[in-house]
């Protein structure tokens, strides 16, 4: 800790590392300690008991956060005649087909989300090593190729998280502003929570979600008590 900044390391002071905390303490907790000068991003990680190098035991889904996710997404689709004006309608920012194949292949990524319908993966399937390293590849396990995009569309808009487990067993994913109430945070940390609870795989033994901690982007981490975020059995 002694190469963080004043301000972190005073925050810091005042979370008990050893304690876990209802996830009301957490929450008010990290607001409390939030004091940087632009609105930071409150983000939960949670440690499961899988092994993502196995196929039976990777965790993916994504998550409506209730009260949005304080974000603005751009999103792109890829999709050709009235599909495309169906995602233009929705909202979406860009939306191409060859022409936006080509311009993903030059490095030309301004967008946060990518959706396709099913018509155009044969296509899409050539920027997987483009896309995929950034997280941004379509898939229909998270509802990100399909016919319906005007609805994919909106999703994304309106507070979508995808979520995907990380080599070391960590999901980790942004569920709104510390600008946010405290009540609408923890909804929005209970939903994450649920749904990646209900994404459990089926190789996963013992205990599934063995930690979860909240903080803020540039606020230090406060762990807290599984069962007051896991509203679902396991």
């Amino acid at each position: 800790m002694s190469n963080r900044g004043k301000r972190y390391r005073n925050a810091a002071e005042s979370v008990d590392r050893t304690k876990l905390y209802s996830i009301e303490e957490a929450v008010k907790l990290v607001k409390s300690k939030a004091s940087v000068k632009f609105d930071e991003t409150v983000e939960v990680a949670m440690n499961l008991g899988v092994d993502p190098r196995h196929a039976d035991q990777m965790v993916r889904g994504v998550c409506q956060l209730p009260n949005g996710s304080g974000r603005s997404v751009r999103v792109a689709v890829f999709a050709k005649d009235d599909k495309a004006e169906e995602a233009k309608a929705a909202g979406a920012d860009i939306v191409g087909a060859e022409d936006l194949v080509e311009k993903v292949q030059s490095g030309d990524i301004e967008f946060d989300r990518c959706i396709a319908t099913p018509d155009m993966m044969p296509l899409v399937g050539r920027l997987g090593k483009v896309l995929g390293p950034r997280g941004l590849m379509p898939n229909p396990k998270v509802g990100t190729v399909t016919p319906d995009v005007a609805e994919a569309v909106k999703s994304a808009k309106g507070g979508a998280v995808e979520f995907r487990v990380e080599k070391a067993g960590i999901v980790h994913a942004g569920v709104g502003k510390v600008s946010f109430s405290e009540e609408a945070l923890i909804e929005n940390i209970k939903a994450l929570t649920n749904a990646v609870v209900r994404a459990k795989p089926s190789g996963a033994k013992g205990a599934y979600l063995r930690k979860v901690a909240v903080s803020s982007t540039m606020g230090p981490g406060v762990k807290v008590e599984v069962n007051s975020v896991a509203g679902i059995a396991e």
